[in-house]
């Protein structure tokens, strides 16, 4: 492994990383995906020697840097605030971290020339950071992080300060500097931003890693109610499981029932399923194995693909409808409906205990 922290203990006032064991390939884009306060970023502080920790140790490529110094670690850091010197330029903000570098001036010359090239910025280099935009700044800080070549990049928020329609392109720049062979560690809030660039994730809680894998490891099987809440799923049913022979169905708390693809179940638990996968219809869907429950529209919200539609079935239902789909159907509030789904679209949250609420 790249990068590996053993058991990171660190306490902060009144907050406390708990024994953060994370590894990162070489090559990895890894993304630490947690609300405001999860101790994300203090993590990264702790990884790149801005902080101590009061136990545990950080170690890169085999070596334990625990103790050594920022500037000695190989590893570079982008603040979400950027952090550019206002009265350099941005060429001068670039060169700032080679002056204490042992470089000759022709390599430094060179090293600001291709970063520049590499980040699309050698048209500003004469600007002061007062005249870039937010995409600009976030580009000259990269270029300022990656010029000392560091063995791996850590990005605090890095879309925090960009507009929404910069972030697109601040996406496909990320990627292409991973698929070049830089290793990352990437900060954010965002479900999306993991989503779109992450190899590996891992979802921080209250100072711990709580879940750790691949982007369709962790958002199709969340381990407990907190991450698949993160994931985007809204359907979440407490259930009593039921066996009849070799087939299983299962009991909600308010006496909705489901029929279950094969399997082996506990005695309860909590399912889920994505909007995606409920279908909302006035006849039901066919087949045998398919879920039809009656219940009547509750409410009807635009959304960024087309409309949430919420349907009272005992349990609540929310379903994604398409634009082209409410033109032809145009379901309306109070009106009765079947919503429908495949038993294969219910997942088990974690071991189905899911005893701890987040």
């Amino acid at each position: 492994m790249m990068l590996r922290t053993e058991q990171l203990c660190k306490r902060l006032d009144s907050f406390c990383l708990r024994e953060i064991s994370l590894e990162v390939a070489r090559g990895d884009y890894y993304v630490l995906l947690g609300r405001s306060g999860a101790g994300k970023t203090q993590l990264l502080e702790v990884i790149c020697g801005l902080t101590l920790p009061d136990k545990g140790r950080v170690l890169l490529d085999g070596e334990d840097i625990t103790r050594k110094k920022v500037q000695d670690r190989g590893i570079g850091l982008v603040f979400q605030d950027l952090a550019l010197f206002p009265h350099y330029s941005v060429k001068d903000n670039i060169m700032y971290p080679l002056r204490l570098m042992k470089l000759s001036l022709k390599e430094k010359v060179e090293r600001v020339q291709r970063v520049t090239e590499e980040m699309n910025i050698t048209d500003l280099l004469l600007r002061k950071p007062a005249n870039l935009s937010g995409g600009e700044k976030q580009r000259v800080a990269l270029a300022r992080t990656l010029v000392t070549e560091p063995k791996i990049l850590l990005l605090d928020e890095p879309m925090a300060s960009v507009d929404a329609s910069l972030k697109d392109s601040i996406r496909r720049m990320l990627r292409r500097l991973n698929r070049n062979g830089q290793t990352i560690v990437h900060v954010t809030h965002d479900f999306g931003e993991a989503v779109s660039l992450a190899s590996r994730v891992g979802v921080m809680h209250n100072g711990s890693i709580i879940q750790e894998g691949t982007p369709a490891e962790v958002f199709n099987y969340p381990v407990n109610r907190f991450v698949a809440r993160y994931a985007g799923f809204k359907n979440f049913f407490r259930v009593t499981f039921i066996k009849s022979y070799d087939t299983w169905s299962c009991i909600s708390d308010n006496r909705t029932t489901f029929r279950l693809a094969k399997g082996e179940y506990p005695s309860s638990g909590l399912l889920i399923i994505t909007a995606g996968e409920v279908l909302v219809s006035r006849q039901g869907a066919a087949g045998v194995q398919i879920n039809n429950i009656h219940g009547v529209i509750d409410d009807v919200v635009p959304s960024p693909t087309g409309y949430e539609i919420t349907v009272i079935a005992g349990d609540k239902f929310y379903a994604d409808v398409t634009h082209r789909e409410m033109e032809v159907q145009k379901f309306v509030a109070g009106e009765p409906v079947i919503v429908s789904f495949r038993p294969e679209s219910l997942r088990l949250v974690g071991n189905g205990e899911d005893k701890k609420e987040y």
